[in-house]
Order: structure tokens, then C-alpha cells, then sequence
């Protein structure tokens, strides 16, 4: 996924809209993340002085909220659901080798809501059913 090069000008932009919305921080912080691929150290102090609250509340949203990252985004995001259904086809031993093979890229996540399918798995953000190595490989290209 292409993301936007981060710049404090650009991430006003994105901050503009929301201006006027109550409650704006999550979803100005959603906002950034979607347009550069993560949240900047810079941007927390930017979304507290754009919306009159303080760095720590902005800080603790971003904490809080597993899906936002202040990390700049991997090549590729592969999701390996290991809730229950996912797990009785096989999800853990595919994470396994998913992890030997990609790392960090790799993370767990509970339930995609598509265990007919299992084990299910997400590659950039492109749900995979019946997820095997193969696939996986497949989608990242």
C-alpha cells in the first residue's frame, strides 16, 4: 500500500476536516494513520495543539488502540486469525511457519468473522480463506 510522505502541512490537511467534530481525537488519529501508514512522535502534539487537549490524551488514545501504530508500516501487514474456529484447521501451525518466514510482519488477531473459511488470514488488508503459506506468498506480490 502507498502511503503519503509525512510533513507537519500535510498533516493538518488531514486534521482539518474534523475541526468542528466532537470527540475528534480517534478519529483524526485514525484519519493520520490511513493517509502516511502510521501516527509520527511529531503528530501528538499536533493533534493536542489542534484540538485543545493535552499531549497525554492524545497519547493515551494512541496507546490504547492496538490497530493504530507509531510505527512506520512494514512491506507487508499478514494477520493470522487465531480464534477458535481458525484454530481447529490448523491457524497455529500456519502462523508458525508464517513468523519463520516473515517475521515481524506477522501478527495474530481474533476472528475476521470468516470461519467457514479457516484458517483465515489478512494480507494488506485482502482477506484470505483457507489461508496456506502459498497464498499468503501470493497476495504479498
Amino acid at each position: 500500500m502507498k502511503y503519503a510522505t509525512w510533513s507537519k502541512s500535510a498533516g493538518l490537511a488531514v486534521l482539518e476536516p474534523f475541526r468542528d467534530e466532537p470527540g475528534p481525537v480517534l478519529i483524526s488519529l485514525q484519519a493520520l494513520q490511513r493517509e502516511f501508514g502510521y501516527i509520527p512522535a511529531e503528530a501528538v502534539a499536533i493533534v493536542a495543539n489542534f484540538f485543545n487537549v493535552s499531549r497525554a490524551d492524545v497519547h493515551g488514545v494512541l496507546t490504547f488502540y492496538e490497530d493504530l501504530s507509531s510505527s512506520p508500516p512494514l512491506p507487508n501487514e499478514i494477520h493470522v486469525c487465531i480464534a477458535e474456529a481458525c484454530q481447529a484447521v490448523g491457524s497455529r501451525s500456519l502462523e508458525k511457519a508464517l513468523k519463520l518466514a516473515h517475521g515481524e510482519q506477522v501478527r495474530d488477531v481474533f476472528c475476521f468473522g470468516n470461519c467457514a473459511l479457516g484458517p483465515a488470514a489478512m494480507v494488506n488488508g485482502v482477506l484470505i480463506g483457507r489461508a496456506t503459506p502459498e497464498k499468503i506468498a501470493a497476495a504479498m506480490k
